[in-house]
């Protein structure tokens, strides 16, 4: 069976008590306190933000399956399924050590369950081990998956680590392309929390914030396999990046149909030359997550887990 870059089934966690969670802020940059706003009010916006996505998405044959939150445990990032759970066209599911201790509590064997419904699952490949060393590997926001050509684009940094990137390419039969890429705060240039805020990897093309790597050589490496795998790389800006125009991903609608899934904010930063670059590969689909991005310093990409299991 031919593996494919996209797919056209997705996982998505609708919130039931979605806030800033204070424990991921101490290394995601994208976060933001947003002033004058009751718990209850924060947690209807992005609710209203969700739907609407879902819906957009529905709308264009994109399939998804949408498993609510649980008010207990308390899980206020579970609205970005893709760090905790992988999904494989051979059957096998990945699970993987997160760096937040109550982001741990998102993983839940009732959606594993759940999808046994409907998907054959072969194995469970189980990485969470690594938390009891404090090492971490957060799914795919860590690595960036060209699934026909098995590669993995990692961005190293405190949750994205090379031991259980090894294992994982190891278990999956993936090669690792390894870089830093980096950010302005405060003056310093500190490594991106995940690989997924900076880069995006698409059937024909790829999106990269190629100003993010520092090191000439892992640029020119990350630029070489990208082009080398047939990709045209289409280039972002920091600012675009810092505006979540990196955290995109391509899915297929059920009549096979392709599009590139994006925030407003994201699409917004876009100009004109670099839409016609991705239109020329597929349509756009966007859709306005300002309070999600913005308490939760994650956007599109983060809250989709492709399921590529096969159907039963």
């Amino acid at each position: 069976m031919e593996t494919k870059q996209s797919t056209d089934t997705i996982m998505m966690i609708r919130p039931v008590r979605f806030r800033m969670n204070e424990q991921t802020a101490v290394n995601n940059y994208y976060q933001k306190v947003l002033d004058g706003l009751t718990a209850d009010q924060v947690q209807e916006k992005a609710l209203a933000e969700f739907d609407d996505f879902v819906a957009k998405l529905r709308l264009k044959g994109v399939n998804v399956i949408v498993v609510d939150d649980t008010v207990d445990p308390d899980t206020p990032d579970s609205i970005f399924p893709n760090n905790w759970i992988s999904f494989h066209d051979d059957g096998r599911i990945g699970l993987y050590p997160m760096f937040a201790e109550n982001r741990r509590l998102e993983r839940r064997s009732d959606i594993i369950e759940k999808l046994r419904d409907q998907f054959s699952v072969s194995a469970l490949v189980d990485f969470t081990e690594f938390e009891s060393s404090n090492v971490f590997l957060e799914g795919t926001g860590s690595m960036i998956l060209d699934r026909p050509n098995k590669i993995v684009y990692a961005a190293m940094s405190e949750r994205t680590q090379e031991q259980p990137l090894d294992e994982f390419c190891e278990a999956f039969g993936y090669e690792a392309v390894k870089f830093v890429a980096n950010q302005d705060v405060d003056g310093k240039r500190l490594p991106i929390y995940h690989t997924n805020v900076m880069m995006c990897v698409a059937d024909e093309f790829a999106i990269l914030c190629v100003d993010s790597i520092d090191d000439q050589n892992e640029r020119k490496a990350v630029i070489d396999k990208l082009e080398g795998t047939g990709k045209e790389v289409i280039s972002i800006s920091e600012d675009q990046k810092h505006h979540f125009a990196g955290n995109m991903l391509q899915v297929r609608s059920k009549d096979d149909e392709l599009y590139l899934v994006m925030s407003g904010v994201a699409y917004q930063s876009l100009n004109k030359d670099q839409i016609n670059k991705i239109e020329k590969y597929c349509p756009i689909i966007h859709s306005s997550l300002d309070t999600i991005e913005a308490l939760g310093g994650g956007s599109a990409r983060c809250m989709m887990a492709e399921v590529f299991l096969p159907k039963k």
